[in-house]
């Protein structure tokens, strides 16, 4: 019974001293990283020193892949190794600089995103898609669409050339970036210059509020909206979405205002660091007094303004629009051959819907042979 007891008493000593050492009985595994110093460099072969592991080896192969790793260290200095064999032929670890050096890059990064810190890169190249840039030695991508505002293109997305020219002139220059997106098994290592000012603009912010009147400059237009640099502080940039130029549909900024043309502007909404920016909230709404303007029955005439999937568009005056549907015609095509942008027709107003923005029109019957004829 004695025998019994100090039988157990040793195994749970045992136990606990395996639990509160786990290094000294710790094995290694294919893929681990390690730490030893340098017993031997040769031009063939480095040994390391690997301590309760034995004794690791780097191979003339790796130590050409690792040259500019290998070409500073000496006997005795530490080295930081990857694991690719275990007890080889010769019963030794077989050892990458290159890949530990690699694993230890990533996890670096890693770290970098968990903590949401702002870094500095720049960028060495560019495709159709972004930026290029090194990273703690790793390829980053910096897309397009996370560029910051200062630096996005203010062209439409059509406009490829344009788009490949503010890239280029970004080649060099240094940019603030945070890590948005991470797969050391994929490569795929992105950034966003957007992430990062959204942290700055979220202070700027905090100075202004919804509902307040600005000042500001142009400072771009893009097919959807305006972006305008405040007066009172150029750091600060917000955006007029194209919805919000005016009270009518349109369908390009620069009908409404041009690059450095100072504008006063409503705050909509904050949001995020992001200031979405009115023209229309400052001018009366005409849809209020449409109906007493236009009635059911009338005969108006309009100027063709856009030419859509879904119908026409027709400039009643200088504020209201109405539209017709395509449907009155049977197609697009067919919608084409009665109406030419730029020219006025009469039209009979079918139904006036302020409540939705709506006059809906139909195009005059005693003009649709004249029209057709005429073409």
């Amino acid at each position: 019974m004695h025998s019994v007891n100090n039988k157990n008493f040793v195994q749970q000593f045992f136990k606990q001293f395996i639990k509160n050492k786990p290094d000294l009985f710790s094995m290694l595994k294919l893929g681990d990283l390690v730490q030893g110093s340098i017993l031997e460099k040769g031009s063939n072969m480095m040994v390391v020193d690997l301590g309760r592991h034995g004794t690791g080896v780097v191979y003339r192969r790796e130590m050409q892949n690792a040259r500019d790793i290998v070409r500073g260290l000496k006997v005795g200095d530490p080295v930081h190794g990857k694991v690719i064999e275990i007890d080889n032929e010769e019963g030794v670890t077989e050892l990458s600089l290159t890949e530990a050096g690699r694993q230890k890059a990533w996890t670096e990064v890693q770290e970098l995103h968990e903590s949401d810190e702002v870094l500095k890169v720049t960028p060495k190249s560019f495709n159709k898609g972004g930026l290029i840039a090194n990273l703690n030695g790793l390829q980053a991508f910096l897309p397009v669409s996370q560029l910051s505002s200062e630096h996005y293109p203010r062209v439409s997305a059509e406009d490829r050339s344009q788009i490949t020219l503010t890239l280029q002139k970004l080649v060099g220059e240094e940019l603030t970036v945070k890590i948005i997106d991470i797969n050391p098994r994929t490569n795929k290592l992105i950034v966003s210059e957007k992430a990062a000012a959204e942290i700055s603009s979220k202070e700027l912010t905090k100075n202004y509020e919804v509902g307040q009147v600005i000042e500001g400059i142009v400072s771009g237009v893009a097919d959807f909206g305006v972006f305008i640099k405040f007066t009172d502080n150029p750091e600060v940039e917000g955006l007029i979405h194209v919805s919000e130029l005016d009270h009518r549909i349109v369908n390009n900024p620069k009908e409404i205002v041009n690059v450095d043309d100072a504008v006063k502007a409503k705050i909509t909404e904050i949001k995020d660091g992001k200031i979405s920016l009115s023209l229309k909230a400052l001018e009366p709404d005409p849809w209020k007094d449409s109906a007493e303007k236009y009635r059911e029955g009338q005969t108006v005439t309009g100027k063709v303004y856009a030419l859509h999937s879904f119908g026409a568009i027709i400039n009643l005056d200088n504020q209201l629009q109405g539209q017709i549907h395509v449907s009155e015609f049977g197609g697009v095509p067919e919608m084409k051959k009665e109406l030419s942008l730029g020219e006025e027709y009469s039209f009979t107003i079918e139904g006036v819907k302020p409540e939705e923005k709506r006059i809906i029109l139909k195009l005059r019957k005693d003009q649709e042979s004249e029209t057709s004829g005429g073409k």
